[in-house]
């Protein structure tokens, strides 16, 4: 179980946790059943007032993985605690960009999440790899654009040191703009095919293009973005010999098949 700088620093009992570093016999990165230290645990309150106090500290490991293979950056990334977020990484014996047992990244978890002031603030160091590729291929962008993440796709987009690759593709050769579209994220499948290195009708390993994911799932705003443009074939086939309008009339979807067929 949780120590009992365990406890506190998870209940953000600052005086408590004073007190037990204070002993002697008090392991300050002592980790419970699951790997977490207690500044992990810490870093789980919105108030940072713990993660100060730990990491006055200079015992205190402020990298310690647990047994996910998750930092105490990675937590407080995937919750979008800025101040927690600025002050880890204010500490130079931190990995910014250290991914966890699935390949997930800081980044990663704070993109899936749509916490865009931890995605800002990540974005500014020159050590992270916006394209790294976690579990089944996703990178911080493609799992911000399956979430509709507006806003953290849009931050994605702009990164200059090192460009994003928009049209990258996962372990299923599925993309942004295909996820996007399959779970009806109009706001984002506008952004991705708005850039020229976006195909906006590129298909994954069944031949499913981001249109006919859209119209099978009767998503009608998406399919509407994307009949405007000129480079998407509304008639294309996947492995299974559908269409968009065939996948839309099999699954009841009547404002899509009309949206087809006009």
């Amino acid at each position: 179980g949780r120590t009992p700088l365990a406890e506190a620093a998870l209940m953000g009992r600052q005086y408590v946790v004073r007190i037990l570093l204070e002993r002697s016999d008090v392991d300050p990165n002592k980790p419970d059943y699951n790997g977490r230290t207690p500044l992990s645990w810490a870093t789980d309150e919105e108030d940072n007032t713990v993660v100060k106090v730990l990491l006055e500290r200079k015992d205190v490991n402020p990298d310690a993985p647990d047994d996910d293979g998750r930092t105490p950056l990675s937590w407080a990334a995937e919750k979008g605690f800025e101040a927690t977020v600025k002050l880890l990484l204010e500490r130079k014996d931190i990995s910014h960009d250290k991914p966890d047992n699935d390949g997930y990244t800081p980044l990663s978890w704070a993109a899936k999440h749509g916490c865009e002031a931890a995605v800002k603030l990540l974005l500014g160091l020159k050590d992270i790899n916006p394209n790294r590729q976690a579990a089944l291929g996703n990178t911080p962008l493609l799992v911000a654009a399956q979430q509709g993440n507006t806003g953290v796709v849009k931050l994605l987009l702009e990164r200059r040191d090192e460009e994003i690759i928009a049209d990258i593709m996962d372990d299923y050769r599925s993309t942004p703009p295909l996820a996007a579209a399959g779970e009806g994220h109009d706001e984002v499948v506008k952004l991705l095919p708005a850039r020229e290195d976006v195909q906006a009708d590129r298909p994954n390993d069944g031949d499913q293009t981001p249109l006919l994911c859209a119209a099978e799932c009767g998503h009608a705003g998406v399919v509407k973005l994307l009949l405007e443009r000129t480079d998407v074939d509304s008639k294309r086939r996947n492995v299974w010999g559908e269409t968009p309008i065939s996948a839309a009339a099999l699954w009841g979807h009547m404002e899509v098949v009309k949206l087809l067929v006009g």
